[in-house]
């Protein structure tokens, strides 16, 4: 059995004897071989090769006995057991120091010869200090025979051919596991494609749809702009041809009033200055107005290019669409009090066109007045044209502003769910760490119980033997105790019965030792005996009988001695006093035995036929040795009777 310790490429400084000192890299392998037929052996072998040149090889076998020579020559002071790690420690420090300038540890191959060809090398662990070269250890290596090269590379190729083999598994496995992530990429590319086109032509349709949308109701507002301004002009037309045929019925009537007009016209100068002064103001507003328009462009252009951070900016954005729409209401406010302005304008002008009629002699300033007049009411009409339009233009963009930001709200909706699915996945998968791991702690309190249970049952078990124990000490006391009076009594009582069943009883009180047991049948065989009697009678009376018998009766867990007696005994003939038997020292006031409360049943105690299957007892021992005054109780006649 070979066991690989050291396997590594080293740098070693080789010296021959006429070549000068160079680097090589050499790989330097040690194993263990034990061996046990016929001797229980261990060799550390140590092998140096070289990767580029498969014919280098050296070898050492350094045995139990060859490092304790080596001990002594190189004065070590380690053991075999302990010297392969101190020289794979010394090895490490080797290759540790071997990439420095100065290194402090160095590997030496030196040889006598000229060439490393069949003489053998020294392989020299030097350690370099300010004072001289330590070299702390030196192993004398023989190159590999031919047979050994041959070996060393029948293993190296057989090494060769298993990598090779690992290495081409490893590539099928590498190659089968590519091979399926790249169709599961392939799937999922596909799919991923087919959800883009599916979205690609979901905002194609809506694009179309939106701009289809938009541009029908542009066409319609145009037409009903152009209807308005339509309406408006035979307005104008139908007013002038009234406020014409109105001026030349009344030229004659308003000619005695010249000099009152006059006063009037100075009024109304002062009020067309006012009306100057209003229009001025409105223009100014409408060129407000067209600025807000610009700024309002502006900041649509830049909505529009910031649209890819709309999801981000989404709460600002509703802000300005509310800001947008408030403006909004502003100008349509601003445009319904124009509205009111330029009413009220036209019935200044209507005033005017009625006093201007008024008056004869002033008919062509009038008109030029009124000609001004009809000119800036067109341009002011055509300017709130243009200011309707600029005001539909943005509530189209204002619109469009506002689906766009829907159509981010769905997206971000759908993320949100998206969200609230996986944080109650995290939440489930929290619960269920929490459910396993109130399992664990009460599978763990239900160990901590079970186990104190069992040190509970335990320390039971141990009471339940020691009371076994003070309970056969006590029983086989009392057996010997018993046994021992009623012989004596007997003796005492019967003794004018010298027959061959005096023999046999003195034979039996012989066959029972200290214990109750006889001697010559070994320790830890119960005894039993069966008496069949009408009445209760004491062991002696029993024993006494001519036709009593020991027997015994091989059985599995060893003999047992019962008294059988073949005939039923009377109570007459056998024993002359039939009354129970008193203990011989009950004259003295002492009662034979122990307390009755050494044979009261425990109900913690354990039945002795399943803690000692070996020794137990057929029968209970009957009522006559309970003579004593021992209240016997199923727990004590069980006992065992231990040798």
């Amino acid at each position: 059995m070979t066991e690989l310790l050291f396997n590594k490429r080293l740098q070693v400084q080789v010296k021959n004897k006429d070549t000068d000192e160079r680097r090589s890299v050499i790989r330097i392998s040690i194993e263990l071989q034990s061996t046990s037929n016929p001797v229980h052996r261990k060799d550390l072998v140590v092998r140096l090769t070289d990767d580029t040149d498969l014919y280098f090889l050296y070898n050492l076998v350094i045995s139990e006995e060859d490092f304790q020579s080596l001990k002594v020559q190189q004065g070590l002071l380690i053991d075999f057991t302990s010297f392969p790690q101190k020289f794979i420690d010394l090895l490490e420090q080797c290759i540790s120091e071997q990439n420095k300038e100065s290194p402090r540890f160095l590997l030496q191959l030196t040889s006598a010869s000229s060439a490393f060809d069949h003489s053998p090398s020294n392989l020299n662990i030097v350690e370099t200090n300010a004072f001289k070269h330590l070299t702390h250890l030196s192993l004398k290596l023989l190159p590999g025979s031919d047979t050994d090269v041959k070996k060393y590379l029948a293993t190296r190729l057989s090494t060769v051919k298993e990598e090779k083999q690992q290495l081409e598994q490893k590539l099928r496995k590498t190659e089968e596991d590519l091979t399926r992530q790249l169709n599961y990429a392939q799937q999922t590319l596909s799919e991923k494609s087919r959800e883009l086109d599916k979205l690609r032509s979901e905002w194609t349709s809506q694009t179309t749809s939106l701009s289809s949308r938009h541009m029908q109701d542009l066409t319609a507002e145009r037409e009903q702009a152009l209807e308005t301004q339509a309406r408006l002009q035979q307005q104008n037309e139908q007013l002038r041809q009234e406020l014409e045929s109105a001026h030349n019925k009344s030229t004659q009537q308003f000619q005695s009033k010249v000099l009152e007009l006059e006063t009037t016209n100075r009024e109304l100068i002062d009020k067309k200055y006012k009306s100057d002064s209003t229009i001025r103001d409105l223009k100014a507003k409408l060129a407000s107005l067209e600025e807000e328009c610009q700024r309002s462009k502006q900041q649509v252009l830049s909505l529009r290019r910031e649209n890819s951070a709309l999801d981000t900016e989404c709460h600002e954005r509703e802000r300005l669409v509310n800001q947008l729409q408030t403006r909004v209401a502003v100008l349509e406010q601003e445009i319904k009090d124009k509205d009111q302005l330029v009413s009220r304008t036209k019935e200044v002008l209507e005033a005017t066109q009625q006093q201007k009629n008024s008056v004869e002699g002033n008919v062509e300033s009038k008109q030029l007045q009124i000609n001004k007049l009809e000119v800036t009411v067109k341009s002011l009409s055509e300017e709130l044209i243009k200011a309707n339009g600029i005001i539909k233009k943005l509530q189209g963009d204002l619109k469009a502003l506002v689906g766009k930001i829907k159509v981010k709200n769905t997206v971000t909706v759908s993320q949100e769910k998206v969200l609230q699915e996986t944080t109650e996945k995290l939440q489930r998968g929290q619960q269920e760490l929490q459910e396993t791991q109130q399992r664990l702690r009460q599978k763990e309190e239900e160990a901590t119980k079970l186990k104190e249970q069992l040190e509970a049952t335990v320390q039971k078990l141990d009471e339940s033997r020691e009371v076994l124990r003070t309970n056969e000490n006590v029983i086989t006391w009392l057996n010997k105790q018993l046994n021992e009076n009623q012989l004596s009594r007997k003796q005492e009582a019967l003794g004018m019965f010298e027959t061959p069943a005096a023999g046999l009883r003195t034979q039996s009180h012989n066959l029972l030792d200290s214990k109750g047991f006889p001697s010559s049948l070994g320790q830890g065989f119960p005894i039993t005996s069966t008496i069949n009697s009408k009445y209760p009678l004491p062991l002696s009376c029993v024993s006494s009988g001519p036709r009593s018998v020991l027997t015994m009766h091989n059985q599995t867990s060893g003999p047992k001695v019962q008294f059988n007696p073949k005939s039923s005994i009377e109570v007459g003939s056998v024993c002359p006093n039939p009354q129970p038997t008193q203990p011989s020292n009950k004259e003295n006031g002492e009662s034979v035995g122990l307390d009755s409360k050494y044979f009261e049943r425990r109900d913690d105690s354990i039945p002795l036929r399943g803690l000692l299957p070996s020794m137990h007892l057929n029968r209970e021992v009957p009522k006559p040795l309970n003579t004593a005054g021992v209240k016997q109780t199923p727990s004590a006649t069980s006992a065992y009777f231990p040798g």
